[in-house]
Parts: C-alpha cells; structure tokens; sequence
C-alpha cells in the first residue's frame, strides 16, 4: 500500500494532508463527545476501502457504520468534497452480526430493509475450540488453580487433543462429565456451558473458518451493539476471538511471504471504536492481552490497529505508547490532557495542551506523527458516506 490516507487539509497552509499507510500503522483518534472522533474514524475506514489492498475490520459498539453503504445526502458536506476530488458514495459493507441477525435486529423487516439498502448481513458464530483453555476460565470467571477452573481447563484441553478444532459445547459438556471431582463442581460448570448455548454466539453444527464471512473487498463491521455489556464480557470475547485469529493467520502467512511462497491472505486494519471498553487501564478485560500483541508485536505480520476513544487516559498504557500517530480533537479531561502529554517526545516543542485548547470546531484536530516527527492542525474533510 503506497498511498496515503487523504484525511482533511492543513489549517496552517491549506495543503491536503495525508496519514502514511505504506505499512503497518498504529493510530489512535481521540476527542470528547460532539468533537468528530467517530466522524474522523468513518474517513480512516472510506480511505482504506478507496485504496483496497488490505482487509479492513471495525468494532461497531454503538451500531452507527452500517450507514456507510450509503452516500452522504448532506449538501453542505458534500459540497466540500470536491476540494479532495472526491464525490458522494456508498460503500460496500459486510455486516458480521453475533449471534442470529433476524433475532438480535429484531425481526425479518429490519434485514430486509438493510439489505435493501446495499448492506450485506450475516450471522457470527465463534468456534468453541478457538478459545483455548485458559480463556474459557477467563470467560466464567473462574480460577484455574481452583477446583471448577481446573476441571472447566483440563475438559477444553481433553476436547482438543481428541477432536483437534472440531468440537462444539456439547463436546465440552460431555468432557466434564468425565472428569473426577465432585458432582457439584460437575453440575455448576455444566450450567455454564448451558448458559453459553442460550448466549447464541457460538457455532453448534461445524467448525467454520473465520474467514469464510470476511469479505476482502467490503468495509467488514462488526455489529457488537446486539450484545449488552454483561458481566461476562461477551463484546471482549468476540473482538479476544477474532484478533486472535487473524494474528495466527496472518503470523503464518508473512513466513510464506518470507519464503516466497504463495498466500492468500491479505494484510488487516483493525478499527475499534470506543476502545476504552476493550483495552482499559488498570483493569483485565478478554481482548486486553491480545490487543496489546497486535500493538506492540503485529507489525511485522502486517497488521494495523486504529483505537478510538473519548477517553484516552482510559485506554491502557502498553496501547497508547504504540500508537505512533495521534489524532487529536480537542479533550477537556485534565486525566486526558496528561494522557497526551505522557506520549510527546523531543521534538514536541511548546506547549501541546494549549495548542489542543485551540480547536475549536467539528472535525478540527492535530495530527501528531512520530515517524515524520510533526504536528499539524488539521480540518478533517467530509464523509463520502
């Protein structure tokens, strides 16, 4: 990828400015509520899609990118955009749905209204044998030098040396029903798994490859809005599962690359959206651990993370120090303020929190990079979608 991601103009010179993509970026997009952090992300995603070579995938907690498929309608934006010579469109759009989308929209209607409008639907089903065993602990909550976290451990680590990839809850519920310990410990972890059928995110007929519902050429959104936040954590373990995954398969495919043998499998951009919730500071999460992999060790593999967040200070440390390109809307938070400041380096002169304070409209931000050591203000252009 040897272009650039056309985001806006320089509000100093006028000049269009460009996010460099010829490689593996970490990004993040902050700014507080009502300042086009997730306006800005949208651009991020329509500049990756006009560009193509890469598979792009974005954690959607609030439900709002679907609308990507369609053109923008807004004539006072619109208008602009011919100064970036681009014109209003839609976009293809694969909306990966955990769970039975009919269920979780609410009804036929809805899918087909959606699909009426260009926006291709279909369900999400995570593989059970994609969590290894520890996650499975992780996911009950349960301790595995503890009675029931050891026996929900050694089930899971049963059913993959029997079945390999192929085994399916039940699998696992009949595992526990092998295992000696005492009834009690047998019947509590097979609620679990009970309850993890009536959660209707995982697959109960096959194994099914993730990417066999990644569309390489469509924007790939991951509706995350259907599941609530529970306590279980379910919208960490779908984004823990699939990061997971693609790191596997893209770690594999770079070593072909490496040898010069042949590979299917394109390099990824991650968006995740109100990141806060997946990566935070100070406290565990099912996705924490993994992100922080993409962040510091997915360069090479060819994969790329974006985190947007209204709290950055939010977000955990080992993420945020990655992240060599900032773009900054204006915060107000003084835990924010000195979130950003904590990442400046030497060539960073002055004074950055009052140079923040002087944004003042939608779509204005700084445009901090590392790699280039510059910071420019920078008016975000209008969405094409």
């Amino acid at each position: 990828m040897n272009q650039g991601l056309a985001i806006g103009k320089d509000m100093e010179t006028g000049d269009p400015f460009s996010i460099a993509c010829e490689k593996s970026q970490r990004i993040l997009i902050c700014g507080k509520t009502g300042t086009g952090k997730s306006y800005t992300l949208g651009v991020l995603i329509e500049e990756l899609a006009d560009i193509g070579e890469d598979i792009v995938l974005l954690a959607d907690p609030q439900g709002i990118y679907w609308a990507m498929a369609q053109a923008n309608t807004s004539y006072r934006e619109t208008e602009r955009l011919w100064d970036y010579d681009r014109e209003p469109r839609g976009y293809r759009v694969n909306v990966m749905v955990p769970g039975d989308p009919i269920e979780r929209y609410g009804g036929e209607d809805i899918l087909f209204e959606m699909e009426r409008r260009g926006i291709h639907i279909q369900g999400l089903r995570l593989n059970p044998s994609d969590l290894p065993p520890e996650m499975w602990c992780d996911l009950f909550d349960l301790d595995i030098n503890e009675l029931m976290g050891a026996a929900m451990f050694k089930a899971v680590r049963n059913c993959w040396k029997k079945l390999r990839h192929d085994f399916l809850l039940d699998d696992i519920a009949v595992e526990i029903g092998k295992i000696q310990t005492h009834e009690r410990t047998k019947e509590a972890l097979l609620r679990k798994i009970d309850m993890a059928h009536d959660w209707q995110i995982f697959e109960e007929t096959r194994y099914r490859e993730i990417w066999e519902i990644l569309q390489p050429d469509a924007i790939n959104i991951l509706d995350l809005s259907v599941l609530t936040q529970s306590r279980y954590g379910l919208r960490n373990l779908v984004v823990a599962v699939l990061a997971n995954f693609i790191f596997q398969v893209r770690t594999v495919a770079r070593r072909r690359e490496a040898l010069g043998l042949s590979s299917d499998m394109r390099k990824v951009w991650f968006a995740i959206d109100e990141a806060h919730n997946f990566c935070p500071s100070g406290m565990s999460t099912l996705s924490k651990e993994v992100l922080i992999r993409w962040a510091k060790e997915g360069r090479q593999p060819g994969l790329s993370l974006i985190v947007a967040s209204q709290q950055p200070a939010a977000i955990d440390a080992e993420i945020l120090t990655q992240c060599g390109i900032r773009v900054v809307h204006r915060i107000t938070s003084r835990d924010d303020y000195k979130a950003i400041d904590a990442l400046s380096q030497d060539y960073l002169s002055g004074d950055l929190s009052g140079r923040i304070k002087l944004l003042n409209g939608p779509g204005q931000t700084l445009v901090i990079d590392d790699e280039r050591e510059s910071i420019v203000p920078v008016q975000v252009r209008p969405r094409q979608s």
